[in-house]
């Protein structure tokens, strides 16, 4: 009779526990990243009052089970469920969500201990810290180097530091960006095979004086204080000959174009800023070949250029790159493709890829990253352990946090920028499982009832 009832008290205790789950799982169905908890039950150790008996060949008797009574049951685990809650778009900048795998790294200070979490509401502080709700840093990296194609490269191997977009220890102010000289202008597109020749020796620059240029390409550059120059790279086809292009001891045909680098207005070329370039039969550019008699066919020529006494500037030199030209038989589409000079411009907006990578737009239209948002993955992420305000710490069976990961590589999700990762609580599921706990609850307190009176019963007997 104890036993039903001392039975009946570990179940109305556990179902006490996981309506607990339930009501926290509920109550937070609008929180931003919130993981929701399971709870599972087990039974307590049973009493067993006889044991097994096995079969007897030589008798013909048959073999018993054990005869065991149960003692209760106990709560077995508080599962964690990290599945993807629904996304909720709210098109602000700072928001973000996980495609995938992963976990944003936050710190509590240049100090704190590592914290992770799902919730991606940040917001930009006074002093232009991306920081969470609470006003922890959200953590990633800002040292970066420009490749060859002009692409920004994050070093990710770099110390984890908190993400600021008006300035670093790298970039200083960041709020400002400030001009640069031009040193690389790449032109790119085709030139039209079908003009008339200029000239009439294809190694020699051919008399343009008073001949139009068939297409002129503008382009501006700037020097270290940001004032801009405009210039026009003229082109005339020169002629058609023949060379060794490929040096196999046989002439081949070739096409030389020649050029030159003027002011905007002006029809006097700079200093060392002419030239001729070469194309074979099938439209390509030349890019190794040197004349017999000790022409060059320079495809990237350093211009020099020299501000004006009353300007301040430095002269300046940048490469010209004609490597990408083609020669057809279609109109000229010569246009520059990158130039990598520019005035001073200060930061008007922000905005956040898919990779992580922030970028700023200033008033002078150039874009330039401020820093990349960092993740974390662990091998066991229903192993972290909450730590309130949706924030999780490490556990020994999660995994240890090693490395962090750029977004969308290395099983790291990607993310979406401007909006937010809701609660994972399905209602209708939590609904049924409290009817389902609260019919536990109340079978186990009938048993408590109907123990005692058999009590009160056998308390009656007496005469």
């Amino acid at each position: 009779m104890m036993r039903s009832m001392f039975s009946s008290v570990s179940g109305l205790r556990s179902h006490q526990t996981k309506m607990d789950v339930i009501g926290n799982n509920i109550a937070n169905v609008n929180t931003v990243g919130f993981k929701a908890s399971r709870v599972t039950f087990a039974e307590i150790f049973a009493q067993t009052v006889a044991g097994a008996g096995a079969p007897d060949p030589y008798t013909g008797r048959g073999g018993t089970n054990p005869v065991q009574i149960g003692l209760g049951m106990n709560v077995n685990s508080i599962d964690t469920l990290m599945t993807r809650g629904s996304l909720q778009r709210t098109d602000n900048p700072t928001d973000l969500s996980i495609e995938g795998e992963g976990f944003f790294i936050v710190r509590n200070g240049y100090e704190g201990t590592n914290m992770f979490t799902r919730a991606g509401n940040f917001t930009i502080d006074r002093l232009g810290n991306l920081v969470t709700a609470q006003g922890l840093n959200v953590l990633g990296w800002q040292k970066y180097t420009v490749d060859d194609d002009g692409n920004y490269v994050f070093d990710t191997q770099e110390e984890l530091k908190p993400l600021n977009l008006y300035e670093d220890e790298y970039n200083m102010n960041k709020r400002i960006l400030a001009a640069r000289s031009t040193s690389r202008a790449i032109l790119a597109g085709n030139l039209d095979a079908t003009k008339a020749p200029a000239g009439n020796n294809f190694d020699q620059p051919p008399d343009v004086t008073g001949v139009d240029p068939h297409f002129i390409v503008p382009m501006t550059v700037y020097d270290d204080l940001g004032n801009e120059y405009k210039l026009n790279i003229n082109f005339w086809k020169n002629a058609v000959g023949s060379a060794d292009i490929d040096g196999d001891g046989e002439d081949d045909i070739v096409t030389t174009w020649f050029y030159t680098v003027t002011p905007a207005g002006s029809d006097d070329p700079l200093e060392d800023a002419s030239g001729l370039l070469m194309f074979d039969s099938k439209g390509k550019i030349v890019t190794n070949y040197s004349g017999t008699g000790g022409e060059t066919f320079d495809v990237k020529p350093t211009i020099e250029l020299t501000p004006g006494a009353d300007v301040g500037a430095d002269t300046f030199r940048f490469e010209l790159n004609f490597e990408k030209l083609t020669m057809y038989a279609s109109d000229s589409s010569v246009k520059p493709t990158q130039v990598d000079g520019y005035p001073p411009g200060t930061l008007e907006y922000f905005s956040i890829g898919t990779d992580g990578v922030i970028t700023g737009v200033y008033s002078n239209g150039r874009q330039q990253p401020l820093g990349m948002v960092a993740l974390a993955v662990f091998d066991n992420p229903a192993g972290l352990q909450k730590a309130g305000n949706n924030l999780f710490l490490p556990t020994t069976n999660s995994g240890e946090f090693i490395r962090a990961y750029k977004p969308g590589t290395e099983g790291a999700g990607s993310l979406n920028p401007g909006t937010l990762e809701m609660s994972n609580v399905d209602l209708a599921q939590q609904f049924t499982e409290m009817i389902i706990t609260q019919r536990g609850f109340q079978a186990n307190s009938r048993v408590i009832t109907a123990s005692d009176e058999i009590l009160q019963e056998l308390a009656n007997m007496k005469r």
